[in-house]
């Protein structure tokens, strides 16, 4: 396993105080983290990015839900992680996520213990 310094994250959200608790949540820990305010701008910034590791996909966003940038990610790289991150949690809604090819599922509010554990999960 690489450590938290060595890995590139996407968080990929359309709240601006989500992006500020990732980065709280995950700065102190060394990884290096790109933000993206909607599923076109993931799309593209996946395609600049080689270096990413594990993406942090929201589902509710404008211009391009998660669901299709997951679909659209999935075209460039079917292994990149993507895990889901939305306040959706009923089983299907983690199906939906995982039939757009989401690796993961996590609820919001995300606590950085759930987080972690997750990156380390997947990377």
């Amino acid at each position: 396993m690489e450590t938290g310094n060595k890995i590139t994250i996407l968080i990929v959200d359309d709240e601006k105080t989500a992006h500020q608790l990732y980065k709280i949540m995950l700065q102190p820990e060394g990884y290096t983290l790109l933000h993206a305010e909607n599923g076109q701008e993931a799309v593209d910034i996946f395609r600049k990015n080689p270096d990413i590791k594990l993406i942090l996909m929201d589902i509710k966003m404008p211009v391009m839900d998660g669901y299709e940038a997951t679909r659209q990610i999935r075209k460039i790289d079917d292994a990149i992680p993507v895990v889901a991150q939305t306040a959706y949690s009923l089983p299907a809604d983690k199906k939906l996520a995982i039939e757009a090819g989401c690796t993961g599922h996590l609820a919001k509010p995300v606590s950085r213990k759930m987080l972690t554990d997750t990156i380390q999960k997947y990377t």
